[in-house]
């Protein structure tokens, strides 16, 4: 026996965003690109799909398995639907926009697609909007415009309350593991029981390392403790590095935007594969999962040396569901036979008009039926229900 089947059964990760759902999206998007346009960020739109070695190079490399592909019938070669927008803003600074002059600042909104959810985002295909500053210094005044951008396109929805950024180091364990000199076996468990936050687990693994890997593990927590735990440490060459320039990035958002909520996270790595310098995510109260997340890369073919750049990606949808609900529009009904004149002075005022389009019996009737506030009737927008 055959299932029946459903046409509107969608893939898992997947869904239809319906009204008003969607339209606030749109335009909680085109308010973090307005943010950013302030601030100097240029709009630029890449292409849904690449050829594969293009999409999964330099900072793409480490998206490889959270990738669909599909073969191109017009040149019969491998093309990859993008997963993340990073690595196109990446490409175009270093192939289209080369001789332009840097720092260049960029900004994109779009839709990716991924092979899977995780636990906590559950969807496969979402809208990204975010920023790029390339060819940059190594100075932490790039990584503290980055954030403090972040967070005030984040206000500017409404989020001040609650917004927090968490400060991590993804070089710093990298770079203490591979001095330790573990075979990749050990490595891989030590990675794991950090991952747990399993200070027991990383004793056992860790080896010579193991110490001062469990002190990481606890100088996690509110900006002033950690850092101040962190200060006591000594590290060997590229993770006294790391921890430094998270230092730096630290003291300059505290000094800059001292009301904003900070933590510090040494050891997280995790979603920031191509990250080679201090990074971050953005979280609101009562919201699980982060806002968004970025840091510092480097724009170019993996294993060359290429622009450092820094940039962030907020999440639409997760940042929709933490924003305030946007005011309710005005919507006014206009009965059949309204002159079109009236219904254009009002769109030009802001209301949104709903035409009728045939006679009714019951105007004010029709108008509640279809959402709208009001009813346009002897020349005023007059509240449907007898309201002000």
């Amino acid at each position: 026996m055959t299932e029946a089947k459903t046409p509107a059964l969608l893939p898992t990760g997947l869904r239809d965003l319906l009204p008003p759902e969607a339209g606030a999206e749109a335009a909680l998007a085109e308010a973090l690109l307005a943010r950013f346009a302030a601030q100097g960020y240029e709009r630029v739109k890449p292409p849904l799909v690449e050829f594969e070695e293009s999409m999964l190079s330099g900072a793409g490399t480490g998206l490889a398995d959270q990738t669909f592909r599909l073969m191109d019938p017009a040149s019969h070669r491998m093309m990859a639907v993008r997963s993340d927008l990073t690595p196109q803003i990446a490409r175009i600074a270093a192939s289209r926009l080369s001789r332009s002059p840097r720092p260049l600042r960029l900004s994109y909104a779009g839709e990716i697609l991924r092979v899977r959810g995780g636990e906590l985002r559950p969807e496969r295909q979402f809208r990204q909007v975010g920023f790029e500053l390339i060819g940059i210094g190594a100075g932490a005044a790039c990584d503290a415009e980055v954030i403090l951008l972040a967070a005030d396109a984040l206000r500017a929805l409404g989020l001040e309350g609650g917004l927090s950024v968490d400060l991590n180091a993804p070089t710093l364990v990298a770079s203490l593991i591979a001095e330790a000199g573990l075979d990749a076996a050990s490595a891989g468990a030590l990675r794991d029981a950090l991952d747990r936050k399993d200070a027991t687990a990383v004793e056992g693994a860790g080896g010579e390392v193991a110490a001062l890997l469990v002190r990481l593990l606890r100088a996690t927590g509110a900006a002033g403790t950690a850092l101040d735990a962190l200060a006591e440490l000594a590290l060997p060459g590229g993770a006294a590095a790391a921890l430094a320039h998270l230092q730096e990035v630290a003291a300059l958002l505290r000094e800059e935007a001292p009301a904003l909520a900070l933590t510090v996270d040494p050891i997280e790595w995790r979603g920031f594969e191509y990250h080679t310098g201090t990074s971050f995510s953005l979280f609101a109260g009562g919201v699980r999962t982060e806002l968004g997340r970025g840091g510092r890369y480097s724009v170019g073919e993996a294993g060359t040396e290429g622009e450092e750049a820094a940039g962030c990606t907020i999440y639409v949808d997760t940042v929709l569901r933490a924003a305030p609900a946007p005011p309710a529009p005005r919507r006014v009904y206009l009965p059949h036979g309204t002159p079109r004149d009236d219904g254009a002075g009002l769109r030009d005022e802001g209301w949104i008009t709903i035409a009728g389009l045939a006679p009714e019996g019951d105007p004010a009737a029709e108008a509640a039926r279809l959402g709208c506030s009001h009813l346009w009737q002897g020349g005023t927008a007059r509240a449907v229900g007898g309201g002000e």
